[in-house]
Parts: structure tokens; sequence; C-alpha cells
């Protein structure tokens, strides 16, 4: 036991040579200096996630920005290709961002994201840009459906009081963004000008009983998640990419308590899901649910029986699914401390229960796992 005890004793005497070995060595050596600059750095982040004093909330030009996710154009069920317009006019609003909270948006239609654009392959799409006079910013487009420089945004960009129109073909079958471009681009998409473009093939995707178009985005705030009152940009959390808000369709309540998702039991649905960032992608998963079919890009390219599917910043994708049971389905990103700071939708589904499948049954109106009501 003894030479035991003499062996540890000596173990631990060694081990702690090499500990003190290893602080001297940080204190004299380069590697000090690399430690100093990771707390340096630390710091830096914690400085951007939000101190600043808030001013009093503005006055609001609308409530809020958000966009309903059941107004979808109708699908396409012509096969011949033909010339479709379109106007938007490009709205600067101070609206919520979440309750008490309140923002000044840069919008398409006025409201986040912009309207659902749907067009067919082959279609010569017109697009008129209107920038108000009343406006303060240049704006113009940039639509990933298009083949050309610029996504179109080096043809329509647009000052106070200008209108301008260009045209394109819809060449690929698919779900794209479109934003804003104008420098700096990732500015005017952190603002809210995003939306989504559909171009389905001749004939139109097979028919479902619902549709729904939600798109997340995120938000750079002066103040913290949940401050009162007016919430100003901060560039410096965006290029650091510390957003303290996430949103489907523009406002932290939007698929919760605005606009939330409702379909019934027996019912397929096909959700038009995208990312405007401008740097976080989405994780997207609705919980208890399992996707039937998910397509980034063609449909002839889909994936069965997904569960979670990760949407870049800039595109879009189509989840495809049926309702076999009643009750509540929460929307989330499933990087979930963003469910904490908005990133939360809710599909509310009605109709009759099958034992065979759950059980018991949940009362449509109970509160979701993360906090919802």
């Amino acid at each position: 036991m003894s030479s035991n005890r003499t062996g540890m004793l000596g173990m631990a005497i060694g081990i702690l040579a090499l500990l003190v070995g290893g602080i001297a060595l940080i204190q004299t050596s380069p590697l000090r200096a690399d430690l100093t600059k990771l707390q340096g750095a630390a710091q830096v982040a914690i400085d951007r996630i939000g101190v600043a004093a808030l001013a009093p909330g503005l006055p609001l030009d609308v409530p809020n920005v958000s966009r309903d996710p059941s107004d979808v154009p109708a699908p396409i069920k012509r096969s011949q290709p033909t010339t479709v317009s379109v106007t938007l006019t490009i709205r600067e609003l101070t609206a919520e961002l979440a309750p008490g909270t309140t923002y000044s948006f840069w919008t398409f239609d006025g409201t986040v994201p912009g309207p659902m654009l749907r067009v067919m392959q082959g279609d010569t799409v017109e697009i008129t840009l209107v920038n108000p006079a009343e406006n303060q910013g240049t704006h113009n487009i940039d639509l990933h459906a298009v083949n050309g420089p610029g996504g179109g945004a080096a043809v329509t960009t647009v000052a106070p009081g200008e209108t301008k129109t260009f045209t394109f073909k819809a060449l690929n079958v698919g779900a794209f963004v479109y934003h804003c471009a104008s420098p700096p681009p990732w500015h005017h998409i952190a603002q809210g000008m995003y939306g989504g473009i559909l171009v389905e093939p001749p004939g139109g995707l097979p028919p479902v009983d619902r549709e729904f178009y939600v798109l997340q985005g995120e938000w750079y705030t002066a103040g913290k998640f949940g401050d009162q009152g007016y919430q100003a940009f901060s560039g410096e959390k965006a290029a650091a990419e510390q957003p303290e808000y996430f949103t489907f369709n523009g406002h932290v309540a939007a698929l919760t308590e605005i606009h939330p998702l409702e379909a019934n039991v027996g019912e397929t649905v096909r959700l038009f899901f995208g990312t405007g960032g401008p740097n976080v992608g989405s994780n997207f998963h609705i919980i208890g649910e399992i996707f039937d079919k998910v397509y980034s890009g063609s449909p002839d390219t889909f994936i069965a029986n997904e569960e979670t599917w990760y949407v870049p910043p800039g595109s879009v994708a189509i989840f495809e699914f049926s309702l076999d049971v009643p009750g509540k389905y929460l929307l989330v990103d499933h990087a979930l401390y963003r469910v904490g700071k908005g990133a939360a939708g809710v599909l509310k589904v009605s109709g009759p229960h099958d034992d065979s499948i759950y059980s018991p049954p949940v009362e449509l109106g109970a509160a979701d796992p993360s906090g919802h009501s």
C-alpha cells in the first residue's frame, strides 16, 4: 500500500507540475496573445447581443405586416404559355414586429413576405415595380426564377416616385425566392424585402386540398429580444449574424395568433416554405407530421417521407403531406432556440379522431409543448 501511495503521490505531483508549466507557457508565449484575442472576440459578441435603450414605439402605419399564409394564387390549370403581368408596389412601413415592439419595414405590397407569384413554365412574365414618391429609399427586384443579369435587378432600380417594367421568360420549373437587391442587398432583405415565385409545369402541379405560403426571416435589432418600444436596425448584429428575432411571415405571432393555418382531417396540404434570410437558413419541421414529399427545385426530384428539411437563405422548398389526426401542430425551425425568438406557427386540424393512429385524443385547444396556446 505504501508503494502504491508513493506512486500515486508522484503521479499527482507530476500532473500538477504539467499544469503549472502549461499555465506559465500560456502566460509567456504567443498562446497568451491568442487567448486574449479570444476573450476580446467573446466580449464583442456579448456587446452585440443588444444593450441599446429603446425609444418609445413610433406611430404605426399598419398594425403588422404579416401575410396571411392562405393568401395563395389559384393553381395553374392551363397547358399553353401566356403573358402574365405583375405589379409590385414598395411600401416602407412602421408596424409591430412583436407585441409592444415596433420596427420600420421595407416591403413588397405592404407585407412580409411579399405576394406569392405563380406562373407556368414557358410564360412571359412582365414585372412592374412601383416606388411611391413618399418612400425614402431606392429599391429594385431580383427574382431567382429569372435567367438574366441580376435576376431583373439590373434593369428595375427605382428611386422614390419612379416605376420600371421588365419581362422574362420562365424557363425552369420550381419554387424560387425574389428579393430586393439594391445596394447593399443584404440590408434591404433584412428589412423584409423578399417573397416567393412558383413556376409550375405545363398543366400545373397535381391538385391538393389546401395550399399555404410561409417565409422565415430574421431581424437584427439594436435592443434585446422582447424589449418594448421602437427597435432600430443594427448593422453590427447583421454583420455578426446575431439576430434577436425570427419570424414566420413578418411577426413573432404571425402564424400562432394572427393567421394560424387551418385544415381538416383527410385533406392533402401543399406548403410553400422559404427563407428570406438574409443570413440564416431554416431546419423546417412540423411537430407530429411526416412530409410525404419534399422538393427543392423540380417536383420530379422529390424526397419521400422526410421529417426535417433544410431550406437555405434565399430559397423556397415545397412540402406535401396529408392530415390523419385532429389537433394543433407546431411549425418550427428545428434549431429550436429560435422557436423562443419567434420561429413558430400553428396548424389547426379539425375533424374526426382515429384511435388506431393516435390514442388518446388531444383537445384542439390544448397548449402545445412550446408554450404557445
